[in-house]
C-alpha cells in the first residue's frame, strides 16, 4: 500500500479536523511535532489554526499523504509536512520543512521517507535551491533525516525545554536541490 499524495489541498472542514487528530495522535504517541505528551485536540488546534492560516495566506505550502483508514477504508491523513515561507526576500530561494508526522495506525510503512521524498519533489517544482528543517535531539530523527538526503549544519544544545529537567538539542538539517 502507498500514499497518495496532495499538494495543497482544500483546507476543509473535514480536512482540518483531520489534520488536529492527526497531530495530536503523534504527538501522543511521542512524535516530536511540538508538543510534549499527553495533548488534547483542544490543545493542538490553536496551533493548526496559525498552520492553517499561513496556507490559507499561501506563505505556506501543505503536503498531505492519504492513505485507506485500517478500519473504513475511507480515504484519511496518513502523513503531513509543510514547507514553510520565511517571507525574507533574501531567502526566497529556500524553505524550512515543518510539522513532519506519520500517523501511528500507518507508521513502519515507509511512509515517512515517501512523505519526504514528495516534500522534496514539491520544493524542486517551486524552483527552490534548498530546504532546511530541525528536529529534536535524543530521539533518532536525525538519522532519518539524514537517510533522506539532509546533512546537519548545526546544533543548538539544550534549546528545546520539554519539562523543568528535560533539555534537547535543537538539530538544524538541510538539504541541497542545486543540479
Amino acid at each position: 500500500m502507498t500514499l497518495e499524495f496532495t499538494v495543497d489541498p482544500e483546507l476543509t472542514e473535514k480536512l482540518r479536523a483531520q489534520i488536529v487528530a492527526c497531530w495530536t495522535d503523534v504527538s501522543n504517541a511521542g512524535g516530536a511535532v511540538g508538543f510534549v505528551p499527553p495533548v488534547t485536540m483542544d490543545d493542538v488546534l490553536p496551533v493548526a489554526e496559525k498552520l492553517f492560516a499561513a496556507v490559507a495566506a499561501g506563505h505556506d505550502r501543505l503536503v498531505v499523504g492519504w492513505a485507506p483508514d485500517p478500519a473504513s477504508g475511507e480515504p484519511r491523513v496518513a502523513a503531513l509536512a509543510t514547507i514553510s515561507d520565511g517571507q525574507f526576500r533574501l531567502t526566497e530561494h529556500w524553505r524550512k520543512v515543518k510539522r513532519v508526522m506519520v500517523h501511528p495506525d500507518f507508521q513502519g510503512r515507509g511512509y515517512g521517507a515517501l512523505l519526504m521524498a514528495e516534500v522534496e519533489r514539491a520544493a524542486r517544482k517551486m524552483g527552490l535551491e534548498m530546504l532546511t528543517l530541525d528536529c529534536r535531539g535524543e530521539t533518532g530523527n536525525d538519522v532519518f533525516y539524514k537517510k533522506c538526503g539532509y546533512v546537519e549544519y548545526g546544533r543548538l544544545p539544550g534549546a528545546l525545554r520539554l519539562s523543568a529537567d528535560d533539555y534537547r538539542d535543537q538539530i538544524l538539517m538541510a538539504l541541497s536541490l542545486r543540479a
